[in-house]
């Protein structure tokens, strides 16, 4: 019985060392930081809060031309826009609406788009009872990937993006690890970790791939409308 006695022993002492280790283990690792959620979050960077476009400049490096009629809210016009300040991975929120009266069909009603680094577009569309092809309404990573649920609310209603973006990175050896999408549109999950591959969608500013690259607003001939538009970097 003594010999049994030892590993009912040894079996103890393991399983009290195992424990400390797990506990040094977890002391070790970084306390979270504490933020108020919001909105927007303390490590935020503000793009729009409805006042002026300071932190956009036009394609042509100029001042934006977009209308700004004072209700917290920047309307699109006069060309595409984008940041001054460049993005990798990121976390976006952004709320839009299309025209309360509609007009086109298809891909000419409340067209435009948000672009992650000038090159991966997630659609802007009036997708209200407004058939079209299914990797081209709201909430699809636009050219690739359909959203999971059409999540649309009417004309002319504010919606919001909230949407994780990570980079796709490229290797010392020229391959390309796929980045990823995760998009909830109006609170509803619609794309969920979708891969983002190296090549670019067809209308991007920018192609190849590069650790960041401006968030880029398009004027697809629609005056749609944006406001409260904050980023995190991740």
């Amino acid at each position: 019985m003594k010999p049994m006695r030892s590993l009912a022993a040894l079996g103890s002492v393991l399983i009290y060392t195992t424990s400390l280790v797990i506990a040094a283990d977890k002391k070790a690792e970084k306390e979270p930081a504490v933020v108020d959620p919001g909105p927007p979050p303390p490590d935020a960077i503000v793009l729009f809060d409805g006042k002026d476009l300071s932190q956009w400049k036009g394609q042509d490096g100029a001042e934006p031309k977009w209308k700004i009629p004072g209700d917290g809210s920047a309307e699109v016009s006069g060309g595409s826009i984008m940041t001054k300040e460049e993005f990798g991975d990121c976390q976006l929120h952004i709320e839009w609406a299309s025209p309360s009266v509609v007009k086109g069909e298809s891909q000419g009603r409340g067209n435009s788009g948000v672009y992650f680094q000038g090159r991966y577009e997630i659609q802007v569309l009036d997708s209200y009872q407004n058939p079209t092809y299914f990797n081209g309404q709201a909430g699809s990573f636009y050219g690739h990937a359909a959203p999971l649920v059409n999540a649309s609310r009417k004309p002319g209603e504010w919606q919001s993006y909230d949407i994780i973006y990570h980079a796709s990175k490229q290797s010392e050896d020229g391959k390309t690890a796929p980045g990823s999408f995760t998009v909830l549109h109006n609170g509803v999950l619609v794309q969920d970790h979708t891969p983002v591959p190296g090549d670019a969608t067809t209308a991007a500013l920018f192609k190849g791939v590069a650790p960041k690259g401006p968030l880029v607003l398009q004027d697809h001939g629609n005056p749609v409308r944006y406001r409260n538009i904050w980023i995190r970097k991740l």
